[in-house]
């Protein structure tokens, strides 16, 4: 019992180092297994790092639950992937989410699929991040 325990714990371990960032010379941190947002579909049921060029940012203030819609991985409305931020969390974002139109993010956070789509709801701010793409 006690084997079976410690190869546990071990395995627990080496996948929680696996999920860490790299560590840069300079002592900044790179995402090194980043999803592109375009391949975010694949990894539905899985928690990752999906990243991308927000196409078009979108507060859908008359829709239930008035969510700001991300959207990546192409242009809107043929778009593979949606950061998602439901209206209740909205205000915890500053500036707004509209500001990242155009620019490189990446969100952390469950992977889901939403019809054809690949979707993360982020509730906090510390689950997306401005990216520099390569």
């Amino acid at each position: 019992m006690k084997i079976a325990t410690l190869v546990t714990l071990s395995a627990a371990i080496v996948g929680a180092a696996l999920l860490l960032p790299a560590e840069r010379a300079n002592g900044q941190s790179q995402i090194t297994d980043a999803i592109p947002a375009d391949k975010a579909v694949r990894f539905a049921g899985r928690d990752g790092i999906v990243c991308g060029k927000v196409g078009k940012a979108r507060f859908a203030e008359n829709s239930e639950g008035t969510p700001t819609f991300l959207y990546m991985g192409g242009d809107f409305p043929r778009h593979t992937f949606t950061a998602r931020i439901p209206g209740a969390d909205r205000g915890k974002f500053k500036p707004a989410p509209e500001s990242l139109e155009g620019k490189d993010i990446c969100v952390i956070g469950s992977i889901q699929r939403d019809s054809s789509r690949a979707e993360i709801v982020v509730t906090s701010p510390s689950n997306l991040k401005l990216a520099s793409m390569r």
